[in-house]
């Protein structure tokens, strides 16, 4: 059986003709196989949706209860039969839920990544190497420039810059699925032990986290009622990147504007969002962590969806390893 008969792209996203299935499509299907909660993977209109119990909770805190008309739980490591094609769900690291999707019949097995991310989170499921035959990757960093530090350095920065500036707001832009609890966690796990103040429309979010069993901590709300101007110099404040364009900003004193994104290791988009502390903390593998993973699953053949794909195809050609890019879209690759 050849690769593009058990998966293939199509304008709705990646189908498996034998299974008549697709993943992460961008359009309402028939039915779709879901890798996480994040907008540009997981839409709202598919007729059946099979996911992590974490993703369809989160889909629906997003899209409503009726996201689809009709859902079913994958648990890590359990196979389920679609038409004769075997799929099982393995951890993916990205964010709570996500998922690695392999896809398997006649011997061949074709794993699908979705986003996933390769460091310790204690607030997503850890990410492991699948083997496989095709191993579909993304390639949001996938330039030998990114390399990203260590996420705990980068937030004793934020960290020595609130306690160096007491009378300053320090405002973090997150967005709200991943990066908004990673951060909070961050911050405990290294020695912030003050309230975490967070914009209204991370709350919903933040709350399913830790009903889930993920500690963030004390997160109270970045409003006035929960405080006056005064009450949040030296504060920490998290909120999602739009609400920096907003009336919100001027409520707190003297903000230094911050911003947690792989991105920040580019000064031009640190420029376009004003941004005085940039924290280069992603969900997402950097350049060295990508290309171990490609060599770790032991694939023959490497799939290349979003990002820098010609990079990557680019080593594999000169590592001896197959690869081509799919061309997708439809996945964003800036609300990392």
């Amino acid at each position: 059986m050849r690769p593009d008969e058990l998966l293939r792209p199509r304008p709705e996203g990646l189908y498996c003709p034998p299974g008549d299935f697709f993943i992460d499509p961008v359009r309402p299907v028939a039915r779709a196989l879901v890798t996480h909660g994040h907008s540009d993977h997981a839409r709202a209109g598919h007729g059946a949706v099979l996911a992590t119990a974490h993703t369809l909770a989160i889909m629906a805190l997003r899209h409503g209860p009726d996201f689809c008309a009709s859902r079913q739980a994958a648990r890590f490591g359990e196979s389920i039969d679609l038409g004769g094609v075997r799929v099982t769900f393995h951890p993916a690291g990205h964010v709570l839920g996500s998922a690695q999707i392999a896809v398997e019949r006649n011997g061949l097995r074709i794993v699908a990544s979705g986003d996933y991310k390769c460091r310790p989170d204690p607030t997503a499921e850890a990410f492991a190497p699948v083997a496989c035959d095709v191993f579909i990757t993304e390639a949001t960093f996938g330039l030998p420039v990114f390399r990203h530090p260590d996420p705990a350095a980068e937030i004793g920065a934020l960290i020595r810059s609130a306690e160096e500036f007491p009378d300053r707001t320090h405002l973090v832009g997150v967005y709200a699925l991943g990066k908004a609890q990673r951060v909070a966690r961050l911050l405990r796990d290294n020695g912030w032990n003050r309230p975490v103040h967070i914009h209204g429309a991370l709350k919903e979010i933040c709350s399913y986290y830790q009903a889930s069993g993920i500690d963030l901590g004390d997160l109270r709300p970045a409003t006035i009622e929960g405080g006056g101007r005064g009450d949040f110099a030296g504060a920490i404040v998290l909120g999602p990147p739009s609400s920096f364009a907003s009336p919100w900003v001027r409520r707190f004193a003297d903000p230094l504007i911050a911003f947690a994104s792989g991105w920040m290791q580019i000064r031009a988009r640190m420029r376009q969002r004003g941004v005085e502390l940039p924290l280069v903390i992603s969900d997402h593998c950097d350049w060295d962590e990508l290309t171990r993973t490609l060599r770790d699953t032991g694939a023959s053949q490497i799939w290349v969806t979003h990002g820098r794909e010609e990079a990557v195809v680019r080593w594999c050609e000169l590592n001896g390893i197959s690869a081509r890019p799919l061309h997708l879209v439809g996945y964003e690759d800036e609300a990392e």
